[in-house]
């Protein structure tokens, strides 16, 4: 079977304040925090440069629509537009269509929960 997950991609939540929260994990927890959060630095086994995303939100975000949970996941995947192909095919909900930026694809699927999930084909390059 073909690679799916490759890596957790970020953790996005909600919360009141999102400069304050990243200032305090800043303060308390030494995250290099930015206007996005922090982006985590790795190497994958074959030593290429990868990255995971920790993101506080506004609570009145839509970003996590249609699902109203307080937290979405982002899991690195290899070949997106198969991927959604293929979980569409085995009756996963879709959720949009599929974003294209330079530091790689972005598709969203529903659990059956109603947990929105972001599926990220990346370019680390793109960062470097």
């Amino acid at each position: 079977m073909k690679k799916r997950v490759t890596g957790l991609g970020g953790i996005f939540f909600k919360t009141q304040n999102p400069d304050a929260t990243k200032a305090w994990y800043g303060k308390h927890l030494g995250l290099p925090v930015d206007d996005y959060g922090c982006t985590f630095w790795w190497k994958d086994k074959e030593g290429n440069d990868c990255s995971t995303q920790w993101s506080p939100f506004k609570n009145d975000t839509t970003y996590f629509s249609p699902s109203d949970k307080p937290f979405m996941m982002n899991f690195r995947v290899e070949n997106l537009v198969e991927l959604l192909e293929t979980l569409k095919d085995e009756g996963v909900t879709i959720v949009g269509d599929i974003e294209v930026y330079e530091y790689g694809k972005f598709g969203w699927i529903l659990d059956p929960e109603g947990n929105k999930i972001e599926l990220w084909e990346p370019i680390d390059s793109a960062f470097l």
